[in-house]
Formats: C-alpha cells, sequence, structure tokens
C-alpha cells in the first residue's frame, strides 16, 4: 500500500516556517524563494486538506493543527538528519572514542597519561567528557567511563583501575602545632560522605565521624580549600602527594587509610567486542600496572 506522506521539501518547508517564525528566514535557510516556500506549504495544505496557517497582512499565522503537526513532525525529521549524518560517516564510529571522566581523576591521573594513547593508537580520535555521577552510556554519547565505587553497576563491564589512599591533610600557615584533628573546620566531598569515616577508624583519631563543615563538589575545589586554610580535608594521596613532598600541605594528624571502594573502567556489555575500547581498556590496565 501507497503511504500516505507529503513530500519532504513540504515538510521541510512547514517545519522550517514553525520554527522561524516567518516565511523569509526559512526560505533563506532553505535555500529556496519565499514564493517556492509559500507554493510548498499551499502543497501540503492541499496534501492532508487542513488549513495550517491563516493568511494575515502577508504573514502566516499557525493555527492549532499546525502547532499540533509541528510538534511530532521536528522529533521525526531531528532523527531522519541524524541517522543521515551517521549513514554519512558510516565506519569512522569506531575511531572516535567518547571517554567519561571524573574530573580530578582525569585532570590529576589520566590525562598527564594519555599521550602513551594517541601515540600507540594515532587513528582513533579521543573526545573527553567529565562528570561526578555514574555516566548514562545512552543519553552522554560516552563510549566508556572512569567511575568510582564498588565494581557493581547493573548492565556494564568493570575493570578494576586501582584502589585508593586516603589522608587527612591541612596547610601548613593554618595548622598549630600539637592541636587535635576536632580544632579545625572539617571540609567535606559531596560524593563522598563515608570519607570521614573510613579514616578515622583506619587512623584511631579520637574524634566524631561526622562533623558540619563546608562542602565541595570535586577534590579540585577542596584541595584549593585546604591550600587556602578553609580547614582539614581527608583526600585522595595521589591527589596531595607533590603537596605533601613539597610542603605545601601537611598531614599531622595519622597516615593514610585505604578506601572501601576503587576506579575503575566500565562499559555498556553490548560494547564489549568494540575495537576502540578493547584496545583503550587494555592500555589503560597495563599503564594502571606499570
Amino acid at each position: 500500500m501507497k503511504r500516505r506522506i507529503p513530500s519532504f521539501t513540504a515538510l521541510a518547508c512547514f517545519e522550517a516556517v514553525m520554527r522561524h517564525g516567518q516565511v523569509t528566514r526559512a526560505a533563506d535557510e532553505l535555500n529556496l524563494t519565499q514564493s517556492a516556500v509559500s507554493r510548498q506549504i499551499g502543497n501540503l495544505e492541499a496534501t492532508v486538506r487542513v488549513p495550517l496557517f491563516r493568511r494575515e497582512r502577508k504573514r502566516l499565522v499557525p493555527t492549532e493543527a499546525a502547532r499540533q503537526y509541528a510538534a511530532a513532525l521536528t522529533p521525526l525529521l531531528d532523527q531522519i538528519e541524524a541517522e543521515t549524518l551517521r549513514l554519512i560517516t558510516w565506519g569512522g564510529d569506531d575511531k572516535i572514542l567518547t571517554l567519561g571522566l571524573l574530573p580530578t581523576f582525569g585532570s590529576r591521573w589520566l590525562i598527564p597519561r594519555l599521550g602513551g594513547f594517541t601515540q600507540d593508537h594515532p587513528d582513533i580520535q579521543l573526545n573527553i567528557v567529565t562528570g561526578l555521577g555514574p555516566f548514562n552510556f545512552a543519553a552522554d554519547g560516552t563510549d566508556l567511563a572512569v567511575q568510582y565505587g564498588d565494581g557493581r553497576w547493573p548492565g556494564v563491564a568493570a575493570h578494576r583501575i586501582m584502589g585508593e589512599e586516603i589522608v587527612a591533610v591541612i596547610s601548613p600557615e593554618h595548622y598549630r602545632d600539637g592541636a587535635p584533628i576536632t580544632a579545625f573546620d572539617r571540609l567535606h566531598m559531596t560524593t563522598r560522605p563515608t570519607a570521614w569515616a573510613t579514616w578515622l577508624a583506619a587512623s584511631g583519631c579520637d574524634a566524631p565521624d561526622v562533623a558540619p563543615g563546608p562542602k565541595f563538589e570535586n577534590f579540585n575545589m577542596m584541595i584549593e580549600a585546604v591550600r587556602s586554610g578553609l580547614g582539614v580535608a581527608v583526600l585522595p594521596l595521589m591527589y596531595v602527594a607533590a603537596d605533601l613532598a613539597s610542603g605545601r600541605l601537611l598531614a599531622p594528624f595519622g597516615g593514610a587509610a585505604t578506601s572501601r571502594q576503587a576506579y575503575y573502567l566500565v562499559y555498556p556489555e553490548a560494547k564489549a567486542g568494540s575495537r576502540k575500547i578493547i584496545l583503550f581498556r587494555d592500555w589503560l590496565l597495563a599503564t594502571a600496572d606499570a
């Protein structure tokens, strides 16, 4: 049975007029004359047998039927465009790798090492996005990601990259010799609510697990806050090792403790056979073990 679908040109003209609110701008976008766009609108109205616009002083005012039709049509045209672009670039998808990273892990540990991967695989283009929570691969468009947790996420393959040591640090200008940790404001990381409890339990410090204090969304901000003398914070040792070695920060309250969770490379189980994912996974795990 023949499909009852208007011409694509008529649909494109209608959608452009609805989006721009005028024929002139729609004609410029479509590289058509104004009269050609108006004719296509007329052809569409003849096809659907429903008035789509009222003509008022050289203006086209959309009817309620037109508004409802446009609301349904625009997403379909967007999908057709996206699939067409995907088809045009067919075969190139395996050469673009979109990687989701935790901001501080990316900037302080992984990105300084990424040159090794790009040198080994110059045919793969890396795109980097950052986020604090678990990545939604379908919504974010990411191929794989680094996440912190227990390694158990539904529907994904997870490979442990490394564990984590945490330590309580403070700026030397803010610290008073012999003062207990309870004498200073405690800084908190919103995505690591158990960090203080983990470190306190391992260090044996006589202090409550929970104490009020400023909260931060990422470690970069928290590190700067500690350097500025806002208080004491429990931070991953790998992020502050250089600061401790240079004396820019101090760890006078006790040694490092092992976090209960770790960093994992994760990707959808359905993509386990992807060449670009396999190459990056193998390179990253080898780099972490080196």
